[in-house]
């Protein structure tokens, strides 16, 4: 279908902390890219985001420093819509989940479905803290790691071994609130049965295999390899959005953050249309079929929006007898997830604050060699890493050196020698003289974009520029203006018309830069995408009369401070991390023969599908592509992947261990895996192309 209109969405923000180089990396700056690409083409395009105001990160902060929810997330909103700003993020609205808008939007999401009869009730028992009254979410329970024997784990995960538990798993339970030992309460909590839209999710799903990436098609597998389970919507919390008080039992609940967070990008689209003094304009966006919505987010976020979100959608467009006829809501289109982006080798951790905080780094170096930094390392399809080594060799030697260095020279030239006026007008043929293919170059650019490959497409963009610098160092003006005016003049009109493309087509990556560009050449309006593949200034056109330096040169000076906090924040880690290590390794196993080692058949295979196992903690049942064959075998990690975490990697198997039942499975074989300090367990990895079947060496 021919879409007419575009809705770019990008994940919500806890609102208990400001953003890092990680947020920018995976959601927000790829989106900005793809959104002002969009518009340079002139293309109906909306770009809507906003602060996740619930849940209880917000909560737990705001018992930390003793202020109110409401106080924490008034102060990270306002920080982070002002950092994003900063760095030219171009949100046409940025919005709350804490307006009274977007409760409203939820409630009637919530009271609609409840209407339908879809929603099922359970009691169960939870953590209850007798001294503050009030039942306890996971993180409010703190306790012994059954795993490590941390003593300060908290009830969802343990930050010393990275095991996920549940608070009844801890030994030693307590509350956060009061110190005291919570006791198991009986609680009613309304559930969304996702298991009900299985096929529907399947047959989406299946409609975007070929363009949705591997990780968003294998996370949404796996989850539907496994069957989908009920999941609650309602929790017992002080803080969120209420659950209606004509409900039954609805005293003390509030919606749970997944079920209002992602309802979020609707209301927040309606606050936009009532900004734009037409509110019903939202709809066109959300309920008609020829516009395209994109969910720009990072992998941890992918099946809230490729099953729950859209399953919640569904919802709202089953019609039942008694339905009310709204007009339906459209499914996204595309779910371009990101991997993550690390800081020197490490992955960013708020905890540890081992992070670069956006605002920080803004108050020390320009944003738009930030972006640049971060688009030539954007992690698409494998976590990439971000050094300030890297930022500083990018900067000097790619902005300055290119792209800086060739608009200075441009300008300063034109003004000396030629009164700041454009010299000559550039014909076609000229222009395709240079020595860069235009078709070739904006064909492959616009590709690049439309595939979210903006990596390549920056790349591509830099190449033009490199190009440009070589047509006029080559050209040498300066020499041949002593003997040949108006062949100098040429070559500075289409060097400034280069200029003027460079502009344009560096516009996503840099805008603080291109204005400046513009203002240079004294070009008052952007020019369109397409009107960038021709010259753009004529001759006599009088430039503004003046340059400025576009990037000023990062010296180690300048990142030594960095580099300084870094090694601290290592040096600490890796001492708490010693502390936390066994005082021992643990006993060495008999020794063996050579040649009983050899007895041993070890196989690169590659993941196809994961799943736990029931009633097994430990373990998970993996389905591993050995050559032509497929094999099944069950591998106690569990407490250390997320199933889905295992799909598409290349592990290496013992091939020849002779078969056997484990949990009433069958087990062909043994994945081979290593136990860090922490008891934390690695598969092996076999690294490089698809290797499926050969021997590990």
């Amino acid at each position: 279908m021919q879409h007419t209109r575009t809705l770019v969405t990008t994940a919500l923000p806890y609102a208990n902390g400001p953003v890092h180089l990680g947020h920018l990396a995976g959601v927000y700056l790829p989106a900005d890219l793809y959104v002002r690409f969009k518009r340079l083409q002139g293309e109906d395009i909306i770009h809507i985001g906003g602060s996740d105001e619930h849940g209880v990160p917000i909560t737990i902060t705001a018992d930390k420093e003793g202020i109110t929810p409401q106080a924490v997330v008034d102060r990270y909103h306002g920080m982070n819509k002002s950092v994003f700003e900063r760095c030219g993020i171009s949100f046409d609205y940025y919005g709350r989940t804490s307006s009274k808008l977007h409760y409203e939007t939820a409630t009637e999401f919530f009271r609609e479905i409840d209407r339908k009869g879809i929603f099922r009730q359970k009691e169960e028992e939870q953590f209850y803290d007798p001294k503050a009254e009030r039942f306890l979410s996971d993180r409010y329970v703190t306790g012994t790691c059954p795993i490590c024997g941390n003593e300060e784990a908290n009830g969802d995960q343990c930050e010393q071994c990275g095991t996920h538990l549940s608070p009844r798993e801890l030994k030693n339970p307590k509350s956060k609130l009061s110190d005291a030992e919570p006791v198991l309460r009986k609680t009613l909590h309304w559930y969304f049965p996702l298991g009900r839209f299985q096929e529907k999710l399947e047959a989406y799903v299946e409609q975007h295999k070929h363009d949705w990436r591997p990780n968003v098609q294998n996370y949404t597998r796996t989850w539907l390899n496994q069957g989908l389970q009920d999941r609650a919507i309602t929790r017992d919390l002080p803080w969120g959005v209420p659950v209606p008080a004509d409900s039954p039992d609805a005293e003390g609940k509030v919606l749970y953050v997944w079920f209002d967070a992602v309802l979020g990008y609707i209301s927040f689209t309606k606050a936009w249309a009532q900004a734009q003094h037409d509110p019903e304009l939202w709809r066109r966006y959300w309920q008609q079929d020829d516009t395209r919505i994109i969910h720009f987010i990072g992998k941890d976020n992918v099946v809230f929006h490729t099953l729950m979100l859209p399953s919640l959608l569904m919802a709202w467009n089953e019609q039942r007898s008694g339905g009310t006829g709204e007009e339906t809501f459209t499914l996204a289109d595309n779910v371009p997830a990101s991997e993550f982006m690390n800081f020197e080798g490490r992955k960013f951790s708020k905890s540890r604050n081992y992070a670069v905080y956006l605002g920080e780094f803004l108050e020390r170096f320009p944003a738009d060699t930030l972006r640049y930094s971060i688009a030539m390392n954007y992690p698409e399809n494998k976590d990439s890493d971000f050094s300030w080594q890297d930022f500083q060799n990018r900067t000097n030697g790619e902005l300055a050196d290119t792209l800086g260095n060739f608009i200075k020279r441009s300008v300063d030239f034109t003004n000396t020698r030629f009164d700041g006026i454009v010299p000559h007008q550039c014909t076609e043929e000229e222009w395709g003289s240079i020595g860069i293919d235009w078709h070739q170059a904006f064909t492959a650019i616009e590709a690049a974009y439309e595939g979210f490959h903006f990596r390549e497409a920056t790349t591509l963009t830099m190449q033009v520029a490199r190009e440009a610098n070589r047509f006029l160092t080559e050209s040498e003006p300066w020499k041949v203006i002593k003997t040949d005016k108006d062949a100098a003049g040429r070559t500075m009109a289409l060097s400034l018309n280069l200029c003027a493309t460079l502009s344009v087509l560096f516009e996503p990556i840099i805008p603080h830069t291109t204005r400046k560009i513009r203002d240079m050449l004294n070009l008052q309006a952007l020019p369109a995408w397409n009107d960038a593949r021709t010259p753009i200034l004529p001759e006599g056109h009088k430039l503004e009369g003046s340059s400025e330096v576009l990037f000023r040169k990062i010296l180690d000076a300048d990142i030594a401070p960095e580099m300084e906090k870094i090694e601290a924040l290592l040096k600490a880690m890796q001492e708490k991390e010693a502390a936390a290590a066994p005082a021992a390794i643990p006993p060495f196993a008999p020794k063996i023969s050579f040649d009983d080692f050899l007895k041993v058949d070890l196989r690169v295979a590659t993941v196809e599908a994961a799943e736990k196992v029931k009633k097994a903690d430990k373990l998970l049942k993996l389905q591993l592509r050995l050559g032509p064959e497929t094999r099944q075998v069950l591998a106690g990690i569990a407490q250390s992947y997320q199933p889905e975490e295992l799909v598409g990697k290349q592990v290496v198997m013992v091939a020849n261990l002779a078969e056997r039942k484990i949990r009433g499975e069958l087990s062909q074989g043994m994945v081979l895996a290593v136990e860090d300090p922490e008891g934390k367990l690695h598969v092996v990895e076999a690294p490089g192309a698809n290797i499926s079947g050969q021997q590990a060496r």
